[in-house]
């Protein structure tokens, strides 16, 4: 028989029964003495359970949680706990590394995106039980790179541990991410290991494809203007340069080459071209629209290629001080 109108114990009962034992048991266990003996007696008297009913109760189950939000406290131990029970102790941490942030420490975090010759290189003086918990940590793949890349001695020191390794705590992952920070400063100064920020920002949006920045910029301004105009400061683009009061552009002119000017500009119409040219003698201008004309036909390529060595050489006299780039009132339009 059909149950028309199913009680929420019913819907309780029914979903429950779609479970596996296991799960069952587990949602079953969280229920008080009262609502575990009424959704008990609703499994018992419910006899055969057709499909229209079994899609009512998934329907109320999913209409019950609807209405309420999932808390994020605790989700990272809820997490480790329940891979812990999946896959063991070992697995778990390594796969908490990946994938929560709270738990991936930053060099370990870049270790993974050095390249396994580099990441060989730095660790094959550690001892055999460091490097074994360091490939645990990374992909399968990149971690049998890095063996093959070990010196020989080394690799079957290297396994035992592997194969023999327990558990691996929170404070040896710690020793191991403080270890790799040290050789990574070492290698590559302590810049490599600052991830993100203001710049990298910018740097994204300039090399993103259309008007992103002038969707982005505004809709980050109305939640944070502070870091809008952080990243806005760090947006050097070529356009940009045409700003440039005459002191700096004659700054900038300075270290660019000619033919790289020549190129830049090829691309532009006169009025574009006006504020390099102001920065430059009479006899200095004359000579650079001369070779405009005679160069020729260039390809787009080439003379993207040269603003943006432009841009690169404005933003080193930015940075050095010599030059001051972009307008400081935050303003988007």
């Amino acid at each position: 028989m059909e149950h028309s109108d199913l009680t929420k114990a019913q819907c309780a009962a029914i979903f429950v029964m779609l479970l596996d034992d296991g799960a069952a048991a587990q949602m079953l266990g969280g229920l008080g003495p009262d609502q575990l003996e009424i959704v008990g007696a609703s499994m018992c008297e419910l006899g055969e359970i057709p499909p229209a009913d079994i899609a009512r109760a998934i329907a109320a189950f999913i209409a019950e949680a609807d209405q309420d939000a999932i808390p994020a406290g605790g989700r990272t131990d809820q997490v480790r706990s329940l891979l812990t029970q999946a896959i063991g102790d070992v697995k778990t941490e390594n796969m908490m590394q990946r994938i929560s942030p709270q738990t991936r420490p930053r060099s370990l975090e870049m270790a993974r995106w050095l390249a396994p010759p580099v990441l060989a290189k730095l660790v094959e003086q550690e001892h055999a039980q460091v490097i074994a918990v360091l490939l645990l940590m990374l992909e399968p793949q990149m971690a049998a790179e890095i063996l093959a890349l070990l010196p020989e001695p080394v690799q079957p020191r290297v396994v035992e541990r592997i194969a023999r390794l327990g558990p691996v705590s929170s404070t040896a992952v710690d020793m191991l991410d403080q270890l790799l920070t040290a050789r990574i400063a070492d290698s590559f100064g302590s810049s490599a290991l600052t991830l993100g920020g203001a710049r990298e920002a910018a740097n994204l949006i300039n090399a993103a494809s259309g008007a992103v920045g002038q969707k982005i910029l505004p809709s980050i301004e109305q939640r944070d203007a502070d870091l809008a105009r952080a990243i806005e400061a760090e947006m050097f683009t070529f356009e940009m340069l045409l700003d440039l009061d005459p002191m700096a552009m004659g700054r900038l002119l300075r270290d660019v080459e000619n033919e790289t000017l020549v190129d830049a500009l090829k691309g532009m119409n006169d009025d574009e071209r006006a504020p390099f040219f102001a920065a430059m003698s009479s006899r200095a201008a004359d000579g650079v629209k001369d070779e405009i004309e005679l160069r020729g036909r260039i390809r787009r390529d080439d003379v993207l290629a040269a603003q943006k060595q432009m841009v690169e050489t404005a933003r080193r006299l930015s940075d050095e001080g010599e030059i001051v780039m972009g307008a400081d009132d935050g303003d988007f339009v």
